[in-house]
C-alpha cells in the first residue's frame, strides 16, 4: 500500500519486564467515578450512571522514568487527575462483567490532565469537552504491568503529590463503578478492541498545576510515575 505521506508510528506503551510493547488503539475515560470527586465537581454520585469521553491515542506520554510534560496553550487552569489505567488485551460488544474482567491485560498509573477553564466553558455552553480533555500530551502514563492471570484490582491506595505535597489520596475500593462494570458498560457503547485503554476515574483533590511543578503519583501494586510541567 502506498500513502500520500508516511503514516505515523504506532502509539505504544512499554510493558514492565517484557521486550514487547503494548500497541494502543483508543483511549477512553470514565467521568466522576469516585463519590468524593463527583461531589467536588458539583454532581450527585448516587444518581449518575457512568459516562465517558475520549482522548486521542497520541495524547499519551509514555514515561519509563521521570520526564517532562509541556504546559498546554490556551489555558490558565491546568488540573491533575490521578487514575488507574486498564489496558485491554481482548475486546467485543455487550460484554458481561466476567468477560469484561477477563479482557483486561494489565494496568498502569495515569494522569488525566485537564484544561479546567476550557472544560467549564464547554459545560456551560453545552459543547463537547475535547479542547479541555483531548489536547496534546494530556495523558502521561507509567509502564503497564501485566496481570498474568491475576484478578483486576478492586482495592489499593491511589495518590498524587505536587512538589512533595499530597494532593489526592484514595482507594480503588471507593470507585462507584468497578473496573469490570466500567468496561462492560463501555462495551455497550463501542466495540472494544485489544489495545484499548480505559482511564477509570480520579479521587477527590484535583487541583491546578503551574510550570515548574513536579508531579508524582502511584497506584498500589502498579508502580508510580513522575514528571515536571515545563
Amino acid at each position: 500500500m502506498n500513502y500520500v505521506f508516511e503514516p505515523p508510528d504506532v502509539v505504544s506503551m512499554p510493558v514492565a519486564g517484557r521486550a514487547e510493547a503494548f500497541p494502543v488503539h483508543r483511549v477512553y475515560c470514565v467521568g466522576r467515578n469516585y463519590a468524593a470527586h463527583a461531589r467536588e465537581m458539583g454532581a450527585d454520585p448516587e444518581r449518575e450512571p457512568p459516562f465517558f469521553f475520549c482522548k486521542p491515542a497520541d495524547a499519551l506520554v509514555a514515561l519509563t522514568q521521570a520526564g517532562e510534560v509541556p504546559y498546554p496553550s490556551a489555558t490558565r487552569s491546568l488540573h491533575h487527575e490521578i487514575e488507574l489505567v486498564v489496558a485491554l488485551g481482548a475486546g467485543g460488544r455487550n460484554l458481561d462483567v466476567s468477560a469484561a474482567a477477563a479482557a483486561v491485560f494489565g494496568c498502569a498509573v495515569g494522569v488525566d490532565l485537564t484544561r479546567r477553564d476550557l472544560q467549564a466553558e464547554a459545560k456551560k455552553l453545552g459543547r463537547p469537552w475535547d479542547t479541555g480533555k483531548a489536547f496534546d500530551h494530556s495523558a502521561p502514563v507509567s509502564p503497564l504491568i501485566a496481570l498474568d492471570g491475576q484478578s483486576v484490582p478492586a482495592r489499593g491506595r491511589i495518590w498524587l503529590e505536587v512538589n512533595g505535597d499530597l494532593r489526592q489520596e484514595g482507594d480503588l475500593s471507593q470507585m462507584i463503578w468497578t473496573v469490570p462494570e466500567v468496561v462492560a458498560t463501555l462495551s455497550t457503547l463501542f466495540e472494544l478492541r485489544a489495545g484499548d485503554l480505559v482511564f477509570t476515574g480520579t479521587p477527590a483533590g484535583v487541583g491546578a498545576l503551574e510550570s515548574g511543578d513536579r508531579v508524582d503519583g502511584g497506584v498500589e501494586g502498579f508502580g508510580t510515575l513522575s514528571f515536571h510541567i515545563r
